[in-house]
């Protein structure tokens, strides 16, 4: 006896079908919402208008020529600023904001303080991968120093 193809047959085909799609779509907005949400500022109209006094102070702080010396190793943190001339720029105190570039899950903000040779220092103990470490220091200007750099850490050492 041969078994014919039935409507029976075509609605279990078109169930199971259109079923994996669901589930698929269900899983990815499931996943989608529980993860990074995007949210980068809390206000943009405050923040756009922010924008233009930072660039200017940007400008201002690129026109001094400055120089800037990031390390992490064996436990330390170590930022330095060098004027135009190659001197040591004496820091009072700062901050170094570590992110992932995709996750929020994991931010750390490290309190540099004053250490030889007018740099800042801080215990570091952040784990390996690709961060994005924002910097603000006291260099002894209206505006403190700003600046932002994308890093790799691989045994506990920036690359």
């Amino acid at each position: 006896m041969s078994q014919q193809f039935t409507g029976r047959h075509f609605l279990l085909i078109m169930v199971a079908f259109f079923g994996v799609i669901v589930a698929a779509n269900l899983t990815m907005a499931v996943y989608a919402n529980t993860s990074w949400t995007g949210f980068v500022v809390r206000n943009s109209y405050v923040a756009g208008l922010d924008f233009n006094r930072k660039s200017r102070e940007h400008r201002e702080q690129v026109a001094l020529g400055w120089s800037t010396t990031l390390t992490g190793a064996g436990g330390s943190f170590r930022f330095a600023l060098a004027d135009a001339e190659g001197r040591p720029v004496d820091l009072k105190a700062g901050t170094a904001t570590f992110r992932r570039p995709v996750s929020d899950a994991q931010d750390t903000t490290l309190a540099l303080a004053p250490a030889s040779g007018g740099a800042l220092d801080a215990p570091f103990a952040i784990g390996d991968g690709a961060w994005i470490v924002e910097i603000e220091a006291d260099a002894g200007r209206d505006v403190p120093w700003h600046e932002i750099h994308r890093i790799v850490v691989k045994g506990g050492a920036i690359e």
